[in-house]
């Protein structure tokens, strides 16, 4: 390699050639290409001069030309008379740029209305006086902040007030074994006493010992009630035991220490080697020389005799991962380790297992079932691997053999992950540039077809252009999605394209920024000068989200959204809020033009209690339609739930659930709910409640109240076999947890890389914005809200937008019912945070299953020790309007880099920008479809065509309700006419004068909802509004009847019958009719409809004439 040294003075010679800086003044200059051309000049540059003073402080930060309109962003820095940096002030957007020279007022531009007004622009510290200058209060930026500041106290307990629990430990197996007591309560002044009070008054105590071990977590319910968290060490210091705010206060027995209660064991070499968590049996581990976790065993494993294995190779690095068959004990494996380092180093021949030669040795410990192996250094000599890319996008690829004393030593390589449930591999390869960037992969699925990536990285690692090829088997046809990215001088993307085989371009997102590098604003879909959609973006002074697009005024906007913090409009509902939780919620779709709101409160721990349904601008404007209310035990588990729901065709608020949590023994695992409504709806009403059961692993394995019977569990505590109402859901899981597919009846899907296919019909794949739908060769864009809650999905039709679907929610997830509950892309089951609704009614957020009629989780927290004072089973802190869980194992809030665009996840921030996709990049939907295949016609009296029905689909969805739908084609009696159908056809159709009436009264008047798309929905209660059609085919003789049959899926037993026609353009002479109806939670719908009467073709007809005339005009 050669080395080129170059004379520091050389440096600042050739940099204050393009730079302007001071003169006279003490800096530092940095200069980060972001691109490289022949030339050698970087037309993009990221430059920061740091000035200092006499004194060696920093005083101010130029980064010169950052903002988007190529000013200068400059960062004051001041100190008090002390010394101390008290005062942060926010960034500041100059008017132009001095290319890097001290701005002598950086300040005066914040006043300008574009950048922060006359808001306060500065933090500020208030430090004690004295040397250990010990913060007392931090005041946050922002007039409203500015008397609201986060307050610290510092002192000593009192007496009596702090138990004093001690852990007497014995050895036992070589591990250590403790108990625990209460012996007294410290005497005063024996512990530290920290506070913090937020903006709110919400106050927090963390006692210490001597040593600086927590020993009490303190939260205020209120002045006379808390929640307190001990923490209990051992005579080693270790910790032993972890005491939630449920336990405490009651008698430590051993059950009790079991169900609510953290158990720490740990070897002679501190090393822990046995843990209990809340409601789970006891796990193991087991460690070699070099303290390496080899053997770890859960509670469902131990009576089984298997242990999770890990080995690795002489670097370290996992090499593979497995289970096998031993039947002695943690100890016993434990000796037999002490005193070896055990890897496996890679091998020529290496040894077979589950139909997979593994290129490495197995000195000790043989593996019994292989579940992964990880390769490094070099590609692996399999006879199935992919030709070796030479180049990629025209870049050379790092060989595995030095050339120019460069290869892929030290990287990762491939990765192999087998299916849990048989013997079937998932490869995959990673290939790097010349400068050891990834810029390929290659992913040989389970199916043996494959998807593989290439990036063109530019000078600065960000990707140019990124290509995705993909088949499911080797044998279909490859699938080729091309993306494009655009950025300004400072890499914020700027265009983002997508393309699918050989289809027109589509923009998916053109972004424009305000000069605090905020998203100000963003056009989606189809081209640069003709966007279907401009979403506009606010936020407050602390950079939280505060608006999209404008509720009040829609204008051509299909969805509108507006967060408050600390100015509610509602007060006499809620108060502000100055701590980052939300006080209201504003939102409007143009579905209906309705002005919708919820007000939300809290108790002093943060937890959501009550979202009051509002419609401002109605005549009783806190109508309470759709209000949700909580209450909780000190553990965080729900005790009550309180929901409503407004009454058909009446503008009154009716109670459907009204539900009382049991916890037997007082632990957090549900023993079962009463719904004192006695309603139907929402949670299932059950005369006589059922017990809800759990595994030895704390997860549910039944909850009969919904039809569950059986629950089956892999060893990752993931469902592979759900039993509901007698039908089975099995799904398949690589062994890393990723979903690979699911089989419902007679449906199978498949999620191969986010390309989801029903019955081996590839169905969608998600885009940043939405997912292309393959189905309809069509663009589907989503609006989400905050929490990543898909509100609208929209596409295009005529040329103009129209909505798919609109999906409102309670507070804890469940969907609203009765107003704008179309569903035009029924296999697209994200909804709530994004997540793909199942068939059992549950979420399924990746390592876990959520359920929204109550609240909770049915399976223990992975990461529950990241968060013990709250139950296991616990969902977002029970704030689910402020957090959201990415995958179930930790709730957080979520944050948008400014610089970078990265979405980044942390539970102490609460500054919502922007939800893109899934935090996995998965993407699965799945509705129960089986197609009929017939293929009858009906021939329209008006002479211009044909209707043929090509398919008869059945969807049963979340709340019970099927929807048997027809798929017509019109066929033109003029073939030559057949590219201009439609208007061919409405041609040949008489003007809708009002005079005729539906064949389904009042269902009509809502056909036509703006968007260019004719669809309707009416919900009926009485069964004396109509005779419900019996649904046979569009021919003079009926071919089948499908009312009355039994449905997959019947999880509500609400009394409703809903009737729907819409007609889809698109693109395609085709059209959907189709009708529904709720069923009750045994399958059977209510007998009152039994005998429905038949429609005939002529009235068939009438609709889809209607329909067309309201397009028309």
């Amino acid at each position: 390699m050669k080395k080129i040294l170059i004379p520091i003075g050389a440096l600042l010679i050739t940099h204050s050639v393009h730079a302007q800086l001071t003169p006279g003044e003490n800096y530092i200059y940095s200069k980060t290409y972001l691109d490289y051309n022949a030339g050698g000049q970087p037309t993009k540059t990221s430059e920061t001069v740091q000035y200092f003073d006499g004194l060696g402080r920093p005083k101010q930060v130029v980064n010169v030309k950052a903002s988007p309109l190529g000013r200068d962003v400059v960062t004051h820095i001041e100190y008090d008379g002390y010394g101390r940096q008290t005062k942060n002030y926010l960034p500041v957007p100059q008017s132009g740029t001095q290319n890097g020279g001290i701005v002598p007022s950086a300040l005066a531009n914040a006043t300008q209305p574009d950048i922060y007004g006359s808001e306060k622009i500065y933090s500020e510290k208030i430090l004690e006086n004295s040397p250990l200058d010990r913060i007392q209060q931090q005041i946050q930026v922002g007039n409203d902040w500015s008397s609201k500041p986060v307050q610290f106290e510092y002192g000593a307990n009192i007496g009596n007030d702090v138990y004093q629990f001690v852990a007497p430990t014995h050895w036992e197996n070589n591990a250590t074994k403790s108990t625990v007591s209460i012996s007294s309560a410290y005497e005063a002044n024996q512990l530290y006493r920290n506070a913090v009070i937020d903006e709110d008054g919400n106050k927090t105590y963390e006692y210490k010992n001597g040593e600086g071990q927590t020993i009490l977590l303190r939260k205020m319910l209120s002045d006379s009630e808390y929640a307190d968290t001990y923490y209990v060490y051992n005579e080693y210091n270790q910790l032993a035991f972890v005491i939630p705010p449920k336990a405490v206060n009651q008698t430590l027995t051993d059950t009790l220490l079991d169900n609510l209660c953290y158990q720490y064991r740990y070897d002679g070499r501190n090393r822990l080697v046995e843990k209990k968590l809340p409601g789970k049996g006891w796990e193991y581990m087991v460690y070699d020389k070099a303290d390496r976790l080899i053997l770890s065993q859960d509670a469902v494993m131990a009576p089984q005799n298997k242990w999770l294995m890990t080995k690795y190779d002489m670097l370290g690095r996992v090499a593979y991962t497995g289970i096998i068959n031993n039947t002695s004990s943690r100890n016993t494996l434990q000796d037999q380790m002490a005193s070896l380092v055990i890897y496996d180093a890679r091998h020529p021949t290496g040894f077979v297992r589950n139909g997979l030669t593994v290129y490495y040795t197995s000195v000790y410990l043989n593996v019994d079932t292989l579940l992964s192996v990880n390769y490094y250094d070099t590609y692996p000599g399999y006879g199935f691997n992919p030709s070796f890319p030479s180049t990629i996008q025209g870049e050379p690829v790092l060989p595995d053999t030095p050339t120019d004393g460069k290869s892929t030593k030290g990287f990762p390589v491939m990765t192999l992950v087998k299916n849990i449930e048989d013997d079937n591999w998932t490869k995959n390869y990673t290939y790097y540039d010349t400068r050891g960037r990834a810029v390929g992969s290659y992913s040989v699925n389970h199916l043996g077809g494959y998807t593989r990536t290439e990036s063109k990285l530019d000078f600065a690692g960000v990707p140019q252009t990124v290509i995705t090829k993909h088949k499911r088997l080797a044998t279909d046809t490859e699938r080729v999605i091309t993306e494009t990215f655009t950025y300004d001088q400072q890499n914020r993307m700027l265009v983002h394209k997508h393309q699918v085989d050989g289809n027109p371009e589509e923009i998916l997102a053109q972004n424009k920024y305000n000069e605090l590098s905020q998203l100000e604003s963003k056009k989606v879909g189809r081209t640069i000068t003709n966007s279907l959609q401009d979403i506009d973006y606010k936020y407050n002074i602390r950079g939280w989200l505060t608006q999209i697009n404008d509720p009040i005024n829609l204008g051509n906007d299909l969805f509108g959204y507006k967060i408050k913090y600390q100015t509610p409009e509602n007060t006499n509902v809620t108060l502000s809020k100055f701590n980052g939780n939300i006080t209201e919620v504003d939102w409007k779709t143009s579905k209906d033009g309705i002005l919708r709101r919820y007000g939300y409160t809290y108790d002093r721990m943060n937890r959501l209690t009550s979202g009051t349904f509002q419609e401002p601008t109605a005549t009783v404007p806190v109508n309470n339609y759709f209000d949700e209310t909580v209450t909780y035990d000190l553990g965080g588990n729900i005790l009550t739930l309180k929901r409503n729901e407004r009454i058909y065709g009446t503008s009154t608020a009716g109670v459907i659930d009204n539900l009382v949590y049991t916890y037997t023994n007082g632990d957090n695992k549900l023993s079962f709910i009463d719904d004192l409504s006695q309603n139907i709806k929402g949670y299932p009403y059950n005369v006589n409640h059922n017990t809800i059961n759990y595994d030895v692993n704390g997860n549910m394995i039944s909850h009969l109240d919904k039809g569950i019977s059986l629950i089956d569990y892999n060893y990752l505590n993931l469902p592979q076999k759900v039993t509901q109402n007698n039908i089975n859901t099995i799904n398949y899981y690589k062994a890393d947890g990723e979903k690979l597919k699911k089989i419902y009846g007679t449906k199978v899907v498949d999620y191969l890389d986010g390309f989801q296919y029903e019955n081996d019909i590839l169905q969608f794949v998600p885009t940043s914005e939405g997912y292309f739908d393959f189905s309809k060769n069509s663009y589907v864009y989503n609006y989400l809200d905050h929490l990543g809650n898909i509100r609208i999905s929209y596409s295009v039709n005529a040329d103009l937008p129209f909505i798919l679907s609109e999906d409102n929610y309670y507070p804890f997830g469940l969907r609203h019912a009765g107003y704008n509950t179309f569903i035009l892309n029924p296999n697209y089951k994200y909804k709530y945070n994004g997540k793909e609704l199942q068939e059992s009614g549950m979420y399924d957020y990746g390592a876990r299953m959520y359920m929204p009629d109550i609240g909770r989780w049915g399976v223990v927290d992975p990461l529950a020790e990241t968060s013990r004072r709250l139950s296991p089973y616990n969902y977002a802190f029970d704030n689910p309007i402020r957090f959201i869980d990415p995958d179930g194992r930790e709730a957080t809030g979520w944050i948008k880099d400014k610089k970078t665009g990265e979405v980044s996840w942390d539970k102490n921030t609460n500054s919502q920008k922007e939800f893109n996709k899934n935090y996995k990049g998965r993407e699965s939907s799945f509705a129960y479809v089986s197609n009929k295949n017939d293929s009858s016609k009906y021939t329209l009296p008006n002479g211009s065509g044909s209707l043929v029905m090509n398919d008869w689909v059945e969807n049963s969805s979340e709340d019970g309700l099927i929807a048997p739908e027809i798929t017509m084609a019109f066929i033109p009696s003029d073939k030559s006419s057949s590219s201009g159908w439609f208007q061919t056809y409405i041609s040949n159709t008489p003007d809708y004068d009002g005079s005729e009436k539906s064949s389904i009264p009042g269902v009509l008047d809502e056909r036509l909802d703006g968007e260019g798309l004719v669809q309707g929905s009416k919900d009926f209660t009485k069964p004396e509004y109509f005779d419900v059609p019996k649904l046979n085919t569009l021919h003079d003789t009926p071919q089948r009847e499908y009312f009355g049959k039994k449905v997959d899926k019947g999880s509500s037993s609400a009394v409703k019958w809903n009737a729907q026609s819409s007609m889809i353009i698109n693109g395609k002479a085709s059209f959907t009719v189709k009708w529904g109806f709720t069923l009750f939670g045994t399958g059977t719908k209510d007998h009152k409809y039994n005998s429905p009467t038949i429609i005939n073709p002529n009235n068939a007809t009438k609709e889809h004439t209607n329909a067309i005339q309201y397009l028309r005009k």
